[in-house]
């Protein structure tokens, strides 16, 4: 007499039936967790169906293997065979077909999503209307000739710039002339001594003179015109 469905054995032996598959007893206590089965139980489950006949099993070494008795399943024949491979691929056609249809549905909602609503479209109207008209009102100033920088302030800034430009080459010069007398006659390569102390160029950092000798010239070109 087969077990009740929802005692120990009924539900062993329901997912045994259903897996058919060979089984060990941890693969049976391990996928009816979700029934709070401990192993001991499922172990007793197992043997009990099997010496009942409604399972059979191997053993291989210590480990048993239990598998659902086959002459309850009704196996088909070559020409079921053959049609349940057409049905089965003629789903699996229909489920690329599917597949195809949402992926392409995402995609759609992915572009709705992306775009704007008419409100978020009215704000940044708004807030651009709002930028184009301050740059409007820089330009006109400008346009009229206010100066935005008195001349006072510009000179000392421009005075301070060619001080800081100026000091930066007297510097720059000094520390070649100290290097190469400290290196002229050193064995250590000139990299590796420099790594060694720590020292870095302007290109290590990211910074070219000669740009900002370029712009302290054409400054001065600037102020000789002027005058």
């Amino acid at each position: 007499m087969p077990p009740k469905s929802d005692s120990v054995e009924g539900i062993v032996l329901g997912f045994v039936n259903e897996q058919n598959r060979p089984l060990n007893s941890q693969n049976v206590a391990d996928a009816l967790q979700k029934f709070n089965l401990k192993k001991t139980a499922v172990q007793k489950a197992l043997d009990a169906l099997a010496d009942s006949g409604q399972i059979s099993f191997k053993e291989y070494g210590k480990q048993k293997v239990y598998i659902a008795q086959q002459d309850q399943f009704d196996i088909p024949n070559g020409e079921e065979l053959e049609e349940m491979k057409k049905a089965n691929a003629k789903l699996q056609e229909e489920l690329a077909d599917q597949k195809k249809a949402i992926s392409e549905v995402e995609s759609e909602v992915r572009g709705l999503q992306s775009n704007l609503t008419l409100a978020e479209i009215k704000s940044k109207e708004t807030k651009l209307q709002s930028e184009v008209q301050e740059m409007e009102e820089k330009l006109d100033k400008l346009r009229s000739g206010v100066i935005l920088v008195k001349p006072e302030d510009k000179k000392i800034i421009e005075d301070s710039f060619a001080e800081k430009v100026n000091q930066w080459k007297r510097r720059k010069r000094m520390f070649k002339e100290l290097w190469d007398t400290i290196t002229e006659n050193s064995p250590k390569d000139q990299k590796e001594f420099k790594e060694e102390l720590g020292l870095e160029y302007d290109e290590d950092v990211g910074v070219n003179l000669q740009s900002y000798t370029d712009m302290l010239a054409s400054l001065n070109k600037r102020r000789k015109i002027s005058r």
